[in-house]
């Protein structure tokens, strides 16, 4: 028993110290938002924060999820580079916290994150966005919750007496950081190694005990809970990046090593283009300025040039 406790306790420090670690992607220090802590649920962390692009005319919103592996993290992890560009281009931007493990488990965390774009897209006319011009963004957990809400199918409940869960959760496109296409500790073994397949996030997200993660049990709420399960040729385009080095990981390495592997990105990208769909994939190898390349992107899809008439 005493084994088993301190076990227990080992794998609760472990994942305390990579969701910070996951936290800490893009931590810095922003100006303060023109609305803050705005609640779109009854939870404490049901709040969000709205920068608004200076417009005469409804912009587009790009809303941020951040990362900490569904244990950790803030809204305040928003890059304030991506903040400065968004508004640059005429981008406003909202910022979101959501609910924790062990206090909730899958699908909670996501359909918060769902709940606020709902939210936003029902506040669209008061903050003067424009509700059909939808992008997403994220990091590590925040990146892997983006791509589930955005390859999933309309979480909208058109009966609905709250006006906010009637609205829409589609989106237009979303750039993702150290994106987790699936939470399957059987593929991210496969695909990324054996060490990332120990990071506690399979426990965190899914709500799992230890002696769990390889039931039957486990292998179902996997399915659920991957993105890729609900990929479809109606699903909005990706920008991914990846700053992780791209050889293989020792079997031995920390546990969590690779969690953020480029080869999850390449999954996702090889998946995507099945189905014809655009999945542009960046890796730091690249030498690419990843903040311009994402909004080349992001402008590409939120301001398409108008059709010509015939």
């Amino acid at each position: 028993m005493k084994k088993s406790f301190l076990r227990v306790l080992l794998i609760v420090a472990l994942g305390l110290r990579l969701a910070a670690q996951d936290a800490e992607i893009g931590k810095s220090k922003l100006p303060p938002p023109a609305h803050a802590n705005v609640a779109y649920g009854p939870h404490t962390r049901h709040v969000l924060d709205v920068w608004l692009a200076d417009s005469t005319r409804p912009t587009p919103v790009l809303i941020y999820f951040h990362g900490g592996g569904f244990v950790a993290g803030s809204k305040g992890n928003l890059p304030a580079s991506v903040l400065a560009a968004a508004l640059r281009d005429g981008i406003s931007v909202v910022a979101v916290n959501y609910r924790f493990a062990p206090e909730v488990a899958f699908p909670a965390h996501y359909l918060d994150c769902a709940r606020a774009i709902q939210f936003v897209r029902h506040s669209a006319r008061t903050w003067n966005l424009d509700p059909t011009r939808v992008a997403l963004t994220g990091s590590s957990a925040g990146a892997g919750t983006a791509l589930w809400i955005a390859f999933h199918d309309d979480l909208a409940d058109p009966a609905s007496a709250d006006p906010v869960a009637r609205e829409s959760t589609r989106v237009t496109c979303l750039a993702v950081m150290g994106a987790q296409p699936t939470y399957d500790r059987r593929v991210i073994r496969e695909v990324a190694g054996e060490a990332a397949a120990k990071h506690p996030v399979f426990a965190n997200l899914h709500g799992l005990k230890a002696d769990e993660l390889e039931t039957e049990k486990a292998f179902k709420l996997y399915a659920q809970a991957a993105a890729l399960t609900y990929l479809t040729r109606d699903d909005p385009p990706v920008f991914a990046y990846y700053s992780e080095p791209r050889t293989a990981v020792a079997p031995d390495a920390r546990a969590g090593t690779g969690i953020h592997h480029p080869n999850l990105g390449l999954l996702l990208k090889s998946r995507m283009e099945t189905l014809g769909l655009e999945c542009v994939f960046l890796h730091r190898d690249q030498k690419i300025n990843v903040t311009t390349a994402e909004f080349e992107f992001l402008r590409r899809h939120l301001f398409p040039a108008p059709v010509a008439p015939n």
